[in-house]
Parts: structure tokens; C-alpha cells; sequence
């Protein structure tokens, strides 16, 4: 029986620490970094996806929103988020995150209170490119947060948590949308969905504050009060001599490092495809095509495609527990696409159901399971380099961004509701694409591991010694 329990609890947990100190200090960093991280993002894709919710009701009739004015919104947002991406992520490597994150956080705050005294959809397109920019700091930076802190087998699971985070403030919006249109609507003078900006913005400061406080940066320089010397020592040593969590000076000799490698091409292509899988639910085309063909109220276009994100926050833990527990990443991303694959496939069939529909949106949602996984599977890849580690994590999600700039105006226009063709063939040919990237990065990865197993790598401090006898970075010749 307690064996059971063990294999349970490593199941949906991992394995318990085998000493008091590490025990301790696991039980500080998913606590004090973990509520943070969540509660940072869960507010980030809260004032993010207000907008779609905002759209189906009322925002559109309001401010006149004719065309794919709509899909070019969330394509100047793309924009914002790409260009604030490596700046963030390198910020984070010279400045405190405990003061980096919470900055930002104000910023999208303050953002999200303006977007409610908007009176043209031209004032929402500049709010929305500086909020992306601001709103870029939270994904790829929580990532390489929780790469410095956790071991492999631990950081699955709390990549999940963290992206589960963000969906459930998807998930609220919409329901938190449905409940201000219900009461809120006309109250002050104010449509409901100007109210749902007002409340979002509530929400998220406070939270901003809780960061300053709280938050413990990366081992190196953490001076986190709840931790005590020894456990400050032990969140370094405890990740092994093969991790890199060190802060080191930025130099060009990391740009040629970064591009010298497969790390950056492999998982920077790996994430731009796969993440193209999500399109069915960051473009809200369930809430679209519900509007579109009519006989729904406005409360109901806000809650039904809920049961979307539901199935994502499902398939995100799950898939998270199962690669931590089998040691394997890949799997899960064949896993999601097969998903969206029949997901396609039901939604181009001509005269379908409309419960075949309703089913084929919801197992769209699983997209969104591959999301935590890649990027844990791209924080172990790295792991040896922490510089290398900050570029490719953010690169991942740049180059993913810079097809979202894009592909929803050419393959989800708000003017192809209720049907979407274009995108439900767009969907299964990205979801095919994305077995091929995940066995190319599988091979790459492999590759590497016996590479080095036939020719050990030199310790870090013999590395530093030679490189710097020749002039040259350090850590250039660190794994290849």
C-alpha cells in the first residue's frame, strides 16, 4: 500500500527529496515562486484574452469594428510581444526579476484600465502593441526561471502549473465576461465590456506588489528572506555539475556560441510550428463561429468555448506528470497533435453536427498540452549553458510569435465565420509538421548526447582556464 502511495505521489509530484534541507527548500521555491509565477501569468493572459471575450460582446458593434479589424488587433499585439521578447529576456540576466517581473505587470495593468475609455479601434491598436511588448516578459522569462531553479524531473510538472495558469485566465475570462455583461452592462454609463477591462486591471496590480516581495530571482543572487544560507547553497549545488545557473557578463562570444549550435535552429523551428496548433483557441474561433451562426446569447458565446480551455488545463497536468514520470518529452507532442489532426478533420466535414463540432473544438484544446513540455524539454537541452539557455527559450517563443503576426489574418480572417476552411486545412498540415520537427529534434538531441559521451567535455574551471589564455569566451566550447 504505502508503495503504491510512492508511485502515486512521484506520478503526480515526483520524488520526494531525500534530505530535510532539500525537502525544505522545495517546499519554499514551489510555494513563494510558483504562486507568484501563476498568479503573474494568469493575469497575463487575462488582460490578453479580455480582448476576444470584449469582441463577442459588444466591443465590436460599439466602436464600429468593420472587416478583420479584429484579427489585425491581435496581430499589432504579436508585433508588441515580438519586439519586447529577447530585450525581456535578457533583462532579466542584468536586472533583479523580482523587480523586472512586477514592473512589466504595472505596465500591462495600467495599459488594460486605458483600454476601457477607448472610443476607436485605432487607440486599441497602440494599447495593444506597448502591452505586448510589456506582456512578452512573463512566458519566456518564467521558463527560464523555473529551468534555474528545478531539476529535470521536477520541471515538467511546474511548467504545466505555470501554463495551466494561464489558461485558467482564459478560462476566467470568459466566464468573468458573461458575469459582468449579466450585471455590469450600462452600469455608469459603461458598456459591460468596458467593465471587464476595468476589473482585470483591479486584479492584476496587487499581484504586481505581491512580486516585489516575494519573489527569489535565480540561485546566484537570490536573496529571498525565507531562505537561509545553506538552502541557498543547496538550490545551486542540488542541479548538478552538468547545469549552468551561473550570471555571466554579456559578450558577442554568446551570439556565436548560440548560432554555432543546433539548440537554437531545432527548438526555435520545433515551438514556431507547434505553437501554430493554438490558433483555434487564442483566436477565439469557437466564440466566432458560435456568433456567427446565431441562436446564442452573448452569455453563452462567452462561457461554451470555456469547455476548450477546460480540456487544455486537463491535458497540460496530465501530459506534464506522465513526461516527468517517463523521462520522455516527445511523446506528448505527437499526442497533441494527433488531437488537433481529427480535430480538422471534423471541422472541415461538410453538414457536420453540431455536436461533432462542439467535440472537435474541445479536442482542440489539447494544443495547448505541448506548450509546458517543449519548453521544459528545451530548458534541459540547454541546461549546461544559462546564457545559451535565455536566448533559445526566448527565440522560441519569438519566432512563433512572428507567425502569429501573420497566420491568423491569412488563415483565421474574422470574415470566414461561421467555416474557417482555410484554417481547419492549416491546422492538420502544422499538426503533421509537428511530428517531423519533434523526430528532428529528438535525432539532434540524441546525436549530441553520444557526441559527448565519446569525447567528455572539460570541467568548467579547465575551460575557463584555456579560453581565457586565448582571449576568447569561456564557456565557447562547452558542449557541442
Amino acid at each position: 500500500m504505502v508503495r503504491n502511495l510512492s508511485a502515486v505521489r512521484a506520478f503526480v509530484w515526483g520524488e520526494r527529496p531525500s534530505t530535510k534541507l532539500e525537502r525544505g527548500l522545495l517546499l519554499k521555491i514551489d510555494w513563494f515562486i510558483l504562486s507568484y509565477c501563476c498568479l503573474m501569468y494568469f493575469s497575463n493572459y487575462l488582460d490578453r484574452s479580455n480582448i476576444n471575450n470584449a469582441y463577442v460582446s459588444g466591443m465590436k458593434e460599439e466602436l464600429d469594428m468593420q472587416g478583420t479589424e479584429f484579427n489585425k488587433i491581435n496581430t499589432i499585439f504579436t508585433c508588441g510581444y515580438i519586439v519586447g521578447m529577447i530585450p525581456n529576456n535578457l533583462a532579466i540576466q542584468v536586472f533583479p526579476p523580482r523587480i523586472w517581473f512586477p514592473l512589466m505587470q504595472i505596465a500591462w495593468g495600467i495599459l488594460t484600465f486605458c483600454t476601457s475609455a477607448v472610443h476607436n479601434v485605432e487607440s486599441i491598436y497602440g494599447i495593444r502593441f506597448i502591452q505586448g511588448m510589456a506582456e512578452s516578459s512573463t512566458f519566456v522569462g518564467t521558463h527560464y526561471i523555473l529551468g534555474s531553479w528545478y531539476k529535470s524531473a521536477e520541471l515538467g510538472k511546474r511548467s504545466a502549473i505555470f501554463t495551466a495558469s494561464g489558461l485558467v485566465g482564459t478560462l476566467f475570462s470568459g466566464v468573468l465576461q458573461a458575469a459582468v455583461y449579466k450585471h455590469l452592462n450600462s452600469v455608469a454609463g459603461r458598456s459591460g465590456w468596458r467593465w471587464l477591462f476595468i476589473i482585470d486591471g483591479i486584479i492584476t496590480l496587487p499581484i504586481a506588489f505581491y512580486g516585489f516581495f516575494v519573489f527569489p530571482d535565480v540561485p546566484a543572487t537570490t536573496k529571498a528572506f525565507y531562505l537561509t544560507e545553506e538552502e541557498r547553497v543547496l538550490a545551486h549545488e542540488r542541479l548538478g555539475p552538468g547545469t549552468d545557473v551561473q550570471q555571466h557578463d554579456l559578450s558577442w562570444g554568446l551570439a556565436r556560441r548560440v548560432l554555432s549550435r543546433w539548440r537554437w535552429y531545432g527548438c526555435s523551428l520545433l515551438f514556431a510550428i507547434s505553437g501554430e496548433t493554438e490558433s483555434l483557441g487564442s483566436n477565439n474561433i469557437m466564440g466566432q463561429w458560435l456568433k456567427a451562426i446565431g441562436g446564442y446569447t452573448v452569455e453563452q458565446n462567452d462561457y461554451y468555448p470555456s469547455g476548450a480551455t477546460a480540456f487544455a488545463i486537463v491535458s497540460t497536468l496530465l501530459c506534464a506528470a506522465w513526461t516527468d514520470y517517463s523521462g520522455g518529452r516527445s511523446v506528448v507532442l505527437l499526442y497533441m497533435a494527433a488531437c488537433c489532426i481529427v480535430s480538422g478533420i471534423c471541422l472541415l466535414v461538410p453538414g457536420s453536427p453540431i455536436g461533432l463540432k462542439f467535440f472537435a473544438f474541445y479536442l482542440a484544446g489539447a494544443s495547448y498540452a505541448g506548450q509546458a513540455t517543449t519548453f521544459a524539454w528545451a530548458n534541459e537541452i540547454c541546461a549546461d549553458d544559462n546564457q545559451e539557455r535565455g536566448i533559445v527559450l526566448a527565440s522560441m517563443n519569438m519566432w512563433n510569435n512572428v507567425i502569429n503576426a501573420w497566420w491568423p489574418l491569412v488563415f483565421y480572417p474574422a470574415t470566414d465565420a461561421p467555416d474557417f476552411q482555410a484554417g481547419m486545412i492549416a491546422l492538420i498540415c502544422v499538426s503533421v509538421a509537428t511530428v517531423a520537427v519533434t523526430y528532428l529534434v529528438l535525432w539532434l538531441e540524441r546525436r549530441e548526447h553520444l557526441r559527448s559521451k565519446k569525447t567528455p567535455s572539460a570541467s568548467l574551471e579547465e575551460q575557463e582556464a584555456s579560453h581565457s589564455s586565448l582571449g576568447g569566451d569561456p564557456r565557447e566550447k562547452k558542449a557541442t
